[in-house]
């Protein structure tokens, strides 16, 4: 099995901090689709018992990132285009629950919270970094849901946003300019700080579609 090299956590580390390292490499692609885990080899690399690693594991099939086969072992998932699109209907629903929350009564705070990540994938855009560009657009969105103020809304978005980054895996974006998809960004920051709700509301939904128009594309090439 080929696998990441993992720098071995803190001995007083917990289960859930080699989750967030499982998660991180399968979002960034170094575990790939269809990759199986093995405990044994996992427990080395972080150099813990198998108990951490079994509780990580089972974290993450809880939350649809991992699989387990019977009699074979756990895999990480693969996503096919019609996950591609349920998981964007699902971003929508959610994404969309947020931003009601937000106009109706964080707006200020929203202004705020999405400044850097706007400003961070400008600047990636400008020098062609599309992985910076990608990071900055994944960081846009937690922080569009966390300013909702739903503990619950940012748990059901964490799962969804890192199997965004996985249908783009090696491609990181879907747009031959970087600058357009920094510039959907700036637009629907500023339509969710000040600009009329149904603005904000329809830039959001179309800012989706057209994502999964994108990838469709690229999938069917």
């Amino acid at each position: 099995m080929s696998i990441v090299d993992f720098e071995p956590v803190n001995k007083r580390s917990t289960a859930e901090m080699i989750a967030d390292r499982l998660r991180e490499a399968i979002m960034r692609g170094s575990l790939a689709p269809g990759s199986q885990l093995g405990e044994a080899d996992l427990a080395a690399r972080f150099e813990v018992s198998r108990g951490p690693i079994r509780e990580a594991m089972q974290r993450l099939v809880s939350e649809g990132l991992l699989y387990s086969i019977r009699n074979r072992g756990i895999f990480v998932i693969e996503l096919t285009i019609d996950d591609v699109i349920d998981i964007y209907r699902a971003r929508t629903a959610i994404e969309g629950g947020a931003l009601e929350l937000i106009l109706t009564s964080y707006r200020d705070r929203a202004e705020a919270a999405l400044g850097p990540s706007v400003e961070l994938m400008c600047a990636a855009a400008e020098r062609g970094d599309p992985v910076g560009v990608s990071d900055a657009d994944q960081a846009f969105h937690e922080a569009l849901v966390e300013c909702a103020g739903s503990p619950r809304l940012v748990r059901a978005a964490r799962t969804l946003l890192i199997e965004t980054r996985m249908c783009l895996g090696a491609l990181q974006t879907t747009y031959p300019d970087l600058r357009d998809q920094a510039r959907e960004h700036v637009d629907l920051r500023a339509a969710v700080a000040a600009g009329p709700p149904q603005r904000a509301r329809a830039l959001l939904v179309e800012h989706m579609e057209d994502a999964v128009q994108r990838l469709a594309g690229r999938t069917a090439v």
